[in-house]
Order: C-alpha cells, then sequence, then structure tokens
C-alpha cells in the first residue's frame, strides 16, 4: 500500500456505519488520508458513533452522506452524482459490510 494515500470507506447499512468510522480512523492514525462515504442510509446516531465521529474530525478525515438528513450529525451532504465523481478519485475504494 506504499503508493496509497486516499482511502475512501463506503457505508450502505445503518448497522454498518459505527465499524466504518473504525476503519477510517484506523486508516488515519496509519496517515492516510480517510474518508467515510455513507449512501443511501439514514445514521442512527448513539454515544459511540459520536465519539467515532468527534475523532474523525480531529484527524481531518471527511464524512459524507447523499442523504441530507445525517447533516444534522456533522456529515457534510454531497448529491450522489458528486460522490461518485468523488469515488473516482481515490487510491482505494473499500465497500464496507454486506451487499444486501
Amino acid at each position: 500500500m506504499e503508493n496509497i494515500k486516499h482511502c475512501a470507506i463506503v457505508v450502505r447499512r445503518p448497522e454498518d456505519v459505527w465499524e466504518g468510522t473504525r476503519t477510517a480512523l484506523g486508516l488515519a492514525a496509519h496517515n492516510y488520508w480517510a474518508y467515510l462515504y455513507v449512501i443511501n442510509t439514514v445514521v442512527e446516531m448513539n454515544e459511540a458513533l459520536e465519539e467515532n465521529l468527534e475523532w474523525l474530525e480531529e484527524m481531518e478525515c471527511e464524512y459524507v452522506s447523499n442523504r441530507e438528513e445525517n447533516t444534522r450529525h456533522g456529515f457534510k451532504h454531497m448529491p450522489l452524482e458528486k460522490l461518485a465523481r468523488e469515488l473516482k478519485k481515490m487510491d482505494l475504494v473499500i465497500p464496507f459490510g454486506n451487499r444486501n
């Protein structure tokens, strides 16, 4: 992974959001630019997730969603078409969780 600098974690299910944030934090701790993209799902906030999102902010990691409802939790809103263009710029895209 020596040429990889920008990594995207793509989450599509509410039950995978917390683990996705943990993965992004792990990448950031190893000096990768980590981005969390939550697609087509509304985030269910809890204390543990809130703490992870605070850590992502401290580590200058972006967390983005195509669902406008998630902006109340600090997510940057981005339409799906633009989000897809952003994913093309990444060195590594990690689809997180099951495909269902």
